[in-house]
């Protein structure tokens, strides 16, 4: 058991812990894993949320723990069930789609949580990231950290589509996005939804730890959707979105950052919302940068 347990509670009341988001964002849900814990787990739990500006300093958090906190209940008092993953989702007004910092799980009246996990979508804040001069700073718009999300891939056999935004550079090949071995006709392809409309500068397409798996050439291309709604349907059934390309055919080398700049990139100041990378005919890609300007 090494999850958070609390002491048996012999007075009135009930446990709490506050939790900083690793980035605001806005969740559709929560996993309220009890594992291991079967005769200690809590009968009851409930989650609140909020949003605080700047950093969680310590007299920011003597604050939270004020009863004049604005909390809010995004998930009322629930019974759990021990040993399980309780899957609770987040229902009511505009909960699911405001941004929060901040959670406080409270358990009725004591007991043992193995993990506690929130999903939904990162809500950068964009001024603070870009700064006031966001017309000339570069920043990493395909960034999972910066709210980029990937909407679909052909393949992600060997590794999941997701590690390919991934913060920092891979440990190993299970780090990044890696497809099977292709037998036939054809390419793999993933699509990521930038996490704002951007203006591109920079792209770097990094083979880390992919030697005899790399893919043998790649390319790049755009399209601006101004909704940013596109689902994963939508790229193989709707036959209206013109994708535009920004990078030519390329070839790739093995374990490497290739960065391409001015000189490879098809000149364009138009912004985009997605980027479609090509690899031909499949292997593996530990990271893929978009070294871009958000739109104003």
């Amino acid at each position: 058991m090494d999850g958070w347990e609390s002491r048996r509670k012999r007075t009135e009341g009930h446990d709490h812990c506050i939790v900083r988001l690793g980035l605001p964002g806005s969740i559709q849900g929560f996993d309220i894993n009890t594992a291991f814990f079967t005769g200690n787990f809590p009968e009851y739990a409930a989650i609140e949320a909020i949003e605080v500006s700047g950093e969680s300093s310590g007299d920011s958090l003597t604050e939270l723990n004020k009863s004049t906190a604005p909390w809010i209940t995004i998930v009322p008092k629930t019974k759990l069930q021990g040993g399980s993953h309780n899957i609770i989702p987040v229902i009511g007004g505009d909960h699911a789609s405001r941004r929060w910092t901040h959670l406080r799980l409270r358990i009725f009246p004591d007991g043992g949580v193995a993990r506690l996990r929130a999903f939904g979508e990162v809500l950068p804040d964009w001024k603070k990231i870009a700064g006031p001069e966001h017309t000339s700073k570069l920043i990493d718009v395909a960034a999972a950290a910066n709210g980029a999300t990937v909407l679909a891939s052909s393949d992600s056999y060997f590794g999941p589509k997701d590690n390919l935004i991934k913060p920092g550079r891979a440990e190993n090949m299970g780090g990044g996005w890696e497809t099977r071995r292709r037998r036939g006709a054809g390419s793999d392809w993933i699509v990521v939804r930038l996490g704002c409309t951007s203006i591109i500068d920079k792209i770097e397409i990094d083979t880390h730890h992919y030697k005899g798996n790399f893919p043998d050439s790649c390319s790049v291309e755009t399209l601006r959707h101004p909704e940013r709604d596109l689902l994963p349907c939508d790229l193989r059934d709707r036959s209206d979105l013109t994708w535009t390309e920004s990078l030519p055919k390329t070839k790739l080398s093995a374990d490497r950052a290739h960065e391409f700049g001015a000189k490879e990139l098809k000149s364009s100041t138009t912004p985009v919302d997605y980027i479609r990378l090509n690899i031909f005919p499949d292997g593996g890609i530990s990271r893929l940068r978009i070294w871009g300007r958000p739109s104003k």
